[in-house]
């Protein structure tokens, strides 16, 4: 568990009663700072009060979870007179404090609540004050509650804070003795949040002389008891731990600041650096502050002054407008905001509002840090655990603070598990304050002086790939960034002309033809120097021995691979360093970062001084190294390699799951790119000639010309190998009646429909060259065809297919069931859908083909019909709903602005300029056109956000698709176990999907709470769902692990409900097999029932795809053994601060396994564009495990498209190979790039032979055919060897190797050619003429 505090260190008794009254008084909070000044009240009222002595139990929300702490809760409740809650959040904890306490809601003498869920809230009760009603009541109280119920949570403490003020004007309208309980309500509010001992101590005197002692009047000792009223501290304000009172305007504080004697003339300067510190009141009245003098005290010694503000409700935008500018002239006074509180700006814990917090920061511009203390572990729970901060701090704390464009997210402070207390962590706070004031620094620096690092990576380390990332071109991009720096002032040397000059003087002659195996040496650091630099160079020995090394190195020295231009410094990461290493790559855990890794980040600090470190692209391997997986401590590797540099990341806008580690890790701030612009496969060689005859027989069927066009078109169909899609009958058209005719060419068009309609991204994007509006078409069109339930948009092919009195879902599922009626009809409407929206973008270009920014959009007043009306009509669709039309065509234009507008390079300079970087979401931009534009500081969502209903629904959709199509390749019988694999990336641009389909699988639901969150789990009966529950193993990738411990937790508890469920075996698959496992193993049956996996914590991938990369691996049995070390260790929600070593179940779940399942859910990522697809694939893998060796079936759920389909793998990856790899338009885009398209190239073909090794999922002609493309063809092959000859050198090795393993059969004189090829390209990079 996380906390393995036990809650009876809180409890306090009374040494002996002297014949006092002994009142019993138990506590419920969500943070501890109310525990030491209660613990100290209590003490106090024992030692020294005449007639009342108290005995105080008292209870943090978290530690609930524990069945010995709730027992002992539930006893302590049974005898109290007095109860009191705080800031309860937490929905299933709520529910858990309302079960324990409504049942002795009576006995109570009172019950106070404060700011908590409405049912936590409801039971609050003082004599005849009641908040029983909430929400539903006439009185004052409750309309005013119910008001405020309705805003956010942050308004909600204010509210309370207004009605104190406001109480008189209400408490006029209630008869006496109510009107007195709701003012004691109130009272006990004011002492509440006066927080300190004193307060109290008065406020438990107070319930006590009120409501205690009140009822037995006759028995109490005469003396009345006397107690003070509350001492009120202003609600917000300016605090400073030397400073005897808190001050409530800015001039009064920085008077008093400039006079004090203890601080150096440097501090007092003007011109020193300023750092507002945000801070949380209840910790100030508290007087548990410690971590906040910590910080103050390290920023004034490191020479900044400092501007402490506080508020006490949960909006703290508001002492952020008033205290952090010059109050007449309105200047900012800061130069970086780190806020302690840990909380989103405006909210809390409670609702959020991020609109107005964005404004707010936008407004002060300036970097804004969240730094965190530790809430629900205490220091040593958090050092301790591999997991590092707890799941739900994560939630509140780290991920709800990004949406504000929080950065930073580093632990500031521990607690003590005995007093509760924070305690400051001396090198955490050193490490936050070091690492502000290097932001402020950025705003203070001239620009001229500033020293900016670029890096780029080389995945896999091969000289041909120096410099990827997803999407991009990078020389390209850092060549318009190197101008663009330059044209705004910063001292940027000797730019080369072209991109291609820049990437010969990083990597020294792509080319290859002066014998320069090494890239560019910018320094040679030797040992000693390396070693006193890097202090923790020693930790690193245990995996890598002495420095060093042979990585990186030259045997004396450690090597520093880039190039200076100027104060502008292009440097080349170095690699993991085991991918070449066959016995390290089976490690369940990965190795540290090797000699020459640190050594990097060591030059770019300490010997180069760079002022910030821009990490360029998607993505390097700085924060997958290991350590905690959020919370870095400081032995954290990435903690320890970035050290104080500031981190801007340029990060690909459609991946917010790794921008997300990198932010969480690595401390990035990270800048959205777009990902190229897509475009339409279109047809090419024999589809399009399939095409033509397929048009031909649609005009001649009826003339008896028919049947031999029909017997082309199979005979074609076999030369393309789309007889492997579609089942062609072995029979002579003339056998055929002409519905069975026009079926076989309906099933081919809509095959041909789907490979022409699939979106690729065309060749590269390059940053700071925004798409041209015709670019743009066929992203727009895709946004259109989805509809918007939540806008109130239909898309537009429903739109057209209700003006001919269709359903666009009915005409889908017949195309796909090749009706050829419905066929040509839904290729029609899609042509008429391109039409519509080009003639919008037509209307919008101006001469340059780019966007004009003025809206043309008013031909109302023209008397015109709009461009697109008369574009359909044109098309023949001339009764469509325009009132339908005209929401949908304001929000694509809306979109087309979004899509070519350009802020990636602003972002960038704002950011080096120490400027706040706007936040935005992170996904796709056809599902979410907020991600647009780009530039903005990507963040991911509130965990407990998702699965969204929406996502529920359209899971469903696919998993009922997925289970028919198996049902019937699998002789009537339901699949028993699916094994699936979960993504961070998919879960957040589809808010949740696939984490819904393995929940519909199993037959839970999940429900939400009254703040929308989702915690909380019901199953579906078996009725309902009207099929069996299916069983599943998950596993979960390590981003997902990392961002979503929560849904881990949810869909763990899911599982061990199904099995739990008293049903027939026959129905109810998850139990069948637990029971048997937990008879097999000898274990309980929820120990059995564990089927959520991914990798140990700090560790990420299968490994698989580095061994495929590199080459190392001799027998698919070796890939196998490295997917069950690495992917075995099981996360268990009744024990969840581990991830356990758990290979016996994992190995006995896969082998029921019947099929495999993963999801595509954007268009410019699929199968064979990453590696990790087939690194998570278990296929080959469950066929070694089964009894039978049968394999089981594969399938991949595409939900790119408004019409969702299943496809098997193998029909995925060819289409894959047909729309991309082989495709003219595909990768004639990519090679416009030069040497970073054949890149792309030979990435592609490694993926595709990834998938030949862990499922034989590649059919032979894709080989054939690539070998046919690439290498037949004289022109292509010189024109890659030219452009990349060491990609060229993987593609044809790679060719080699799959014949070699037996993955593609081939004439011998195609495999003499591609010897001879190696030889010829080998020569030519070793330099031998």
């Amino acid at each position: 568990m996380f906390t393995q505090v036990k809650s009876t260190i809180r409890h306090i008794a009374p040494n002996d009663l002297r014949g006092r009254n002994l009142i019993k008084v138990v506590y419920v909070v969500l943070e501890s700072q109310y525990q030491s000044a209660l613990s100290q009240a209590v003490r106090e009222v024992n030692a020294n009060h005449p007639n009342v002595a108290i005995e105080i139990s008292g209870y943090l929300i978290e530690e609930l979870r524990k069945p010995e702490n709730y027992e002992e809760f539930q006893r302590d409740i049974a005898s109290a007179n007095i109860f009191i809650a705080s800031l309860i959040f937490i929905e299933d904890l709520a529910q858990k404090v309302v079960a324990a306490v409504e049942p002795h809601r009576d006995n109570l003498d009172v019950s106070v609540v404060f700011p908590s869920m409405p049912e936590v809230m409801r039971l609050n009760k003082m004599g005849t004050f009641s908040l029983a009603q909430l929400g539903q009541s006439k009185s004052a109280i409750a309309q005013f509650m119910k008001k405020r119920k309705e805003k956010s949570g942050a308004s909600f403490q204010d509210g309370m804070l207004k009605l104190l003020r406001t109480l008189p004007q209400v408490l006029k309208f209630l008869p006496i003795d109510k009107a007195q309980d709701a003012r004691n309500f109130m009272l006990s509010f004011q002492y509440w949040l006066g927080g300190s001992a004193e307060n109290l101590e008065n406020f438990l005197l107070m319930l006590a002389d009120k409501y205690v002692l009140e009822s037995s009047k006759e028995q109490r000792t005469e003396e009345s008891i006397n107690y003070a009223a509350p001492v009120l501290y202003p609600d917000m304000g300016i605090w400073h731990p030397l400073a005897t009172t808190m001050f409530e305007d800015v001039r009064e504080y920085l008077n008093w600041y400039t006079g004090r004697k203890d601080i150096s003339k440097d501090v007092k300067d003007p011109l020193a650096p300023c750092i507002g510190l945000v801070l949380q009141r209840t910790h100030l009245v508290t007087g548990d502050d410690a971590h906040y003098v910590a910080i103050v005290q390290e920023f004034e010694s490191l020479g900044a002054k400092v501007l402490p503000v506080f508020a006490g409700g949960l909006d703290f935008s508001k002492p952020i407008e008033a205290y952090f500018y010059e109050p007449t002239t309105s200047r900012q006074l800061v130069d970086a905001v780190v806020s302690l509180t840990g909380f989103a700006l405006v909210g809390g814990p409670a609702r959020q509002d991020h609109p107005k917090a964005i404004d707010a920061l936008k407004r002060l511009n300036r970097p804004y840090m969240v730094a965190l203390p530790l809430v629900f572990q205490t220091t040593e729970e958090w050092l301790d655990s591999e997991l590092g901060l707890h799941p739900i701090q994560v939630a509140l704390q780290i991920a709800i603070p990004e949406l504000d464009g929080a950065i930073e997210p580093i632990i500031l402070s521990g607690r003590d598990g005995a007093t509760g207390k924070a305690i400051a962590l001396q090198d955490r706070v050193e490490s936050v304050a070091q690492r502000a004031l290097k932001w402020a620094n950025l705003r203070r620096k001239p620009k001229l002086d500033k020293k900016v690092a670029i890096t780029v990576f080389s995945f896999p380390p091969d000289k041909g790939n120096v410099g990827t990332a997803a999407y991009l071109d990078v020389f390209g991009s850092i060549h318009e960034v190197m101008k663009g720096l330059r044209n705004n002032g910063y001292d940027v040397q000797d730019i080369p002309e072209t991109a291609k000059e820049l990437m010969e003087q990083v990597i020294h002659d792509a080319q290859a033809q002066y014998a320069s195996p090494e890239l560019n040496i910018a320094y040679k650091m030797s040992v000693p120097e390396y070693e006193a630099l890097t202090p923790y160079s020693q930790r690193l020995e245990e995996n890598w021995g002495p420095p060093p090394g042979n990585l990186n190195s030259d045997g004396q020295n450690l090597l520093i691979y880039g190039k200076q231009f100027g104060n502008v410094f292009i440097g080349v990461q170095p690699t993991f360093g085991y991918e070449g290493d066959p016995m390290r790559l089976l490690f369940s855990r990965s190795a540290s970062p090797h000699h020459g890794f640190a050594a990097y980040y060591t030059y770019l600090e300490r010997i180069w001084s760079a002022d910030a470190v821009l990490h360029f692209g998607t993505h390097g391997s700085l924060e997958f190294m290991p350590g905690k997986q959020m919370g870095m401590s400081g032995d954290c590797y990435p903690d320890q390699l970035i050290g104080t540099i500031p981190n801007l990341y340029y990060y690909a806008a459609n991946n917010p799951s790794e921008a997300t580690i990198a932010k969480r890790r690595s401390y990035a701030e990270t800048i959205s790119y777009l990902t190229p612009p897509a475009e339409n496969a279109g047809l090419y060689k024999g589809l399009k000639e399939l095409s033509e005859l397929i048009a031909s027989y649609q005009t001649l069927k009826d003339s008896g010309r028919g049947v031999p066009i029909v017997n082309s078109i199979m005979d074609k169909c076999r030369i393309v190998n789309l007889d492997k899609d579609i089942n062609l009958p072995e029979t002579d058209a003339k056998d055929m009646s002409s519905e069975e005719r026009d079926n076989i060419v309906g099933m081919v068009y809509s095959k041909l429909m789907e490979i022409e309609s699939r979106l690729l991204p065309c060749g590269l994007h390059v940053i700071g060259k925004p798409p041209t509006a015709e670019e743009a078409v066929a992203t727009l069109v895709n946004i259109a065809s989805l509809d918007r339930s939540e806008e109130e948009i239909f898309s537009l092919p429903r739109i057209i297919a209700n003006s001919l009195g269709r359903d666009i879902d009915e005409i889908y599922k017949n195309s796909d069931a090749g009706i050829l009626a419905d066929v040509q009809l839904l290729q029609d409407i899609t042509l008429a859908t391109r039409a519509a929206v080009g003639s919008l973008v037509q209307e919008q270009t101006d001469a340059e083909g780019r966007v004009s920014l003025v809206s043309k959009l008013n031909f109302f007043k023209m008397g015109k019909k709009e461009p697109w009306v008369e574009s359909l009509h044109k098309s023949g669709y001339s009764k469509v709903d325009t009132s339908a039309l005209k929401p949908l065509f304001e929000y694509l234009e809306f979109c087309l602005k979004q899509v070519c507008a350009d802020n990636e390079l602003g972002g960038l300079l704002q950011g080096l300029e120490g400027e706040y970087i706007l936040p935005g979401p992170g996904g796709d931009p056809i599902r979410n056109p907020d991600v647009l534009p780009t530039g903005k500081n990507i963040h991911a969502l509130d965990p407990q956000s998702i699965p969204t209903t929406a996502a529920v629904q359209s899971a469903k959709t696919v998993v009922d698709r997925l289970l028919e199509r198996n049902k019937a390749e699998n002789g009537g019988n339901w699949p028993e176990t699916v094994a699936c694999v979960l993504w961070g990336t998919d879960n957040i641009k589809t808010y949740g999907e696939s984490l819904a389909q393995i929940m519909w699988m199993v037959g839970v639901r999940p429900v939400a709470d009254a703040l929308g969150r989702v915690n909380k789990l019901e199953l579906i009966p078996l009725e309902e769902l009207g099929r069996p529950r299916i069983d599943v193993v998950i596993n979960c990738s390590g981003v997902f692990r990392d961002l979503f411990i929560n849904q881990m937790n949810l869909l763990d508890q899911g599982v061990k409900m199904a099995a739990e469920a008293d049903e027939p075996l026959e129905m109810n698959f998850v139990r069948k097999h637990a029971l048997q496992q937990a008879e097999e193993m000898g274990i309980n049956l929820r120990q059995a029932a564990t089927r959520v996996f991914s990798n140990a914590s700090g560790s990420y991938s299968s490994n698989i795809n580095l061994a495929v990369e590199n080459s190392t691996w001799d027998s698919e049995a070796e890939l196998q053994e490295m997917y069950l070390k690495r992917k075995s260790f099981s996360f268990n929600s009744d024990n969840p601060g581990v991830m356990d070593e758990s290979r016996q179940i994992f190995e006995t779940t896969l082998k029921t396994a019947d099929a495999t399942f993963q999801n595509l859910d954007s268009s410019e990522i699929s199968l064979t564009d990453v590696s990790h697809y087939f690194d998570s694939d278990p296929t080959n893998l469950v066929a070694s495990l089964r009894a039978d060796g049968k394999k089981p079936a594969s399938y991949i759920a595409d939900t790119t498209t408004a019409n969702a389909q299943v496809r098997s793998l193998s029909e995925t990856v060819r289409l894959d190979a047909r729309t991309k790899l082989l495709n003219p338009k595909w990768y004639e885009g990519m090679l416009s790039h030069g040497y970073e398209g054949v890149r792309e190239l030979s990435k592609r073909l490694v993926n595709t032979t990834g998938w030949s090794a862990t499922a034989g999922a590649v059919d032979n002609w894709v080989y054939e055919e690539t070998n046919e493309t690439f290498i037949k063809d004289e022109e292509m092959q010189k024109r890659l060897m030219n452009l990349n000859p060491h990609s060229f050198r993987k593609i044809v090795s790679t060719l080699l190797e799959v014949n070699g393993r037996g993955y593609w059969e081939t004439s011998e004189e195609n495999l003499d050619q591609l010897r001879e090829l190696y030889q010829e390209v080998e020569n030519r990079i070793e330099g031998i003429e």
